[in-house]
């Protein structure tokens, strides 16, 4: 244990998770998004893991777990479901951020009886585009995001390599997740940030009416990362999203 954080390993198929668990309670699972790392929810941590055992990822190729080839979508949702079933965690709550609600939207749809509830956070799975194009609205997002995160970014992606960014970005791209929506039976929060240019607030409501029961709430001001530009908008949707679907 590191300062109440309990820091894990789980390796299949020649990939390896970076995971660290902290707190007590039902679990909450935080899935990173493209050239992204645990780090990304170090403001988030500490409110969810108040009653909440939370685990934080890295994914292969990312973060602690770099020195390795990031995965394709659906290989990282394969071996995220993999670790839920090693670890024998249900009534799972999957947070996925960017590519990270991506992967969570397929880890869903591949364990329904252990995923029960779903927050994407400016999730990619229908962003049609190329990853040119995605490349060049870049500098303009982190120009809308907290400025004081832009390290964090730039440090992260460094560390992930170009490869793995590129190679990550066009895999993204030709994952549509648009045929899964119907049948997510996760109940589901949907968060934009108003200002996200990377992925339009126009997708977040697509992609929130296409998911049976699925609430959507936009915060004012929060670009793409809006777990960082609005913590405390994010930490209380996120809460009080899953004390009521607890009553239900």
């Amino acid at each position: 244990m590191l300062g109440g954080v309990q820091i894990q390993t789980f390796q299949a198929a020649q990939a390896t998770l970076h995971i660290q668990k902290t707190g007590v309670g039902p679990p909450v699972v935080l899935i990173h998004g493209l050239s992204g790392s645990s780090r990304w929810w170090r403001h988030n941590v500490p409110a969810l893991s108040q009653e909440h055992q939370v685990f934080v990822l890295d994914l292969a190729g990312y973060g602690r777990a770099w020195r390795q080839r990031a995965l394709s979508v659906q290989a990282a949702s394969r071996l995220i479901a993999d670790w839920l079933v090693a670890e024998d965690l249900v009534e799972v709550t999957l947070v996925g951020h960017s590519m990270g609600g991506h992967i969570a939207l397929r880890v869903a749809a591949l364990l329904p009886e252990r995923v029960d509830r779903l927050v994407l956070a400016c999730a990619s799975g229908l962003l049609k585009t190329s990853p040119t194009r995605a490349a060049l609205r870049l500098p303009h997002a982190m120009l809308v995001g907290r400025p004081s995160f832009v390290p964090r970014i730039m440090a992260d992606a460094l560390r992930a390599g170009p490869m793995n960014l590129w190679h990550g970005a066009s895999d993204l791209l030709r994952d549509s997740v648009q045929d899964l929506l119907p049948q997510v039976s996760a109940r589901t929060l949907v968060i934009w940030g108003t200002r996200d240019v990377l992925v339009p607030v126009a997708l977040g409501r697509t992609l929130a009416a296409a998911i049976p029961g699925a609430k959507y709430h936009e915060i004012p001001r929060a670009g793409h990362v809006v777990m960082v530009d609005a913590p405390a908008a994010f930490n209380r949707l996120v809460l009080s999203f899953m004390k009521e679907s607890e009553a239900v």
